[in-house]
C-alpha cells in the first residue's frame, strides 16, 4: 500500500512540476518574447521593409555575409519558419547552402534572442538551468553559443555551397 502511495506522490509531482516550470515561462520567458517580437517588427516597419529586402540583396554577393549575417538577420527579423523567406535573395544555386546555414543556426540564437524560435527554448533553457547550477553565467553561455553557431553556419553553407555545386555538374 504504501509503495502506491508513493508512487501516486511521485506521478503527481511529476506534473506539478510541470506547472511550476509553465507558470515561470508565463511569467518570464513569454512576456519578454513577446516584447521581443514588437520590438523587432517595429524596427522593421521603422526601417521600411523595401529597405530591408535591398540590404539584404546587396550582402548576398558576399559568401562570408551570405552565410552568416543573412541568416542571422533572418532569424532576427523573421523568426522561424519564416525567416526561411529570406532565401529569395540568395541565387539559385546557393539555396541549399543558405537555407542549410540557416536551420542550423535555429538553437544557437535562443540564448540572445529567444523570440527568434521560441519552439527550440527548451533545449536552451534545459542547458541555461544547468550553468545556473554550477553558478555560471548564462549570458555568457548566450554569447559563446551564438558565436559558435555563427561559425559553424558560415562552415555550413560554404561547405554545402561546394557539394552542390559538384552535384550539379
Amino acid at each position: 500500500m504504501e509503495m502506491i502511495s508513493k508512487v501516486a506522490n511521485g506521478f503527481i509531482g511529476l506534473f506539478q512540476a510541470g506547472g511550476e516550470t509553465f507558470m515561470g515561462w508565463v511569467t518570464g520567458i513569454i512576456p519578454m518574447v513577446i516584447c521581443l517580437m514588437v520590438f523587432v517588427n517595429s524596427i522593421i516597419g521603422i526601417i521600411g521593409t523595401e529597405r530591408v529586402e535591398r540590404f539584404c540583396q546587396k550582402i548576398t554577393k558576399y559568401t562570408i555575409l551570405r552565410y552568416t549575417l543573412l541568416p542571422v538577420l533572418a532569424d532576427i527579423f523573421l523568426t522561424n519558419p519564416a525567416r526561411y523567406t529570406f532565401g529569395r535573395f540568395v541565387k539559385e544555386e546557393h539555396k541549399a547552402a543558405f537555407y542549410d546555414a540557416s536551420v542550423s543556426f535555429c538553437h544557437p540564437i535562443t540564448g540572445l534572442f529567444p523570440h527568434a524560435n521560441a519552439g527550440e527554448l527548451f533545449v536552451y533553457t534545459g542547458i541555461a538551468t544547468g550553468i545556473q547550477k554550477l553558478g555560471l553565467s548564462v549570458g555568457g553561455l548566450a554569447v559563446r553559443y551564438f558565436i559558435v553557431g555563427v561559425i559553424v553556419i558560415l562552415i555550413r553553407g560554404i561547405l554545402c555551397e561546394k557539394i552542390f555545386a559538384a552535384l550539379s555538374k
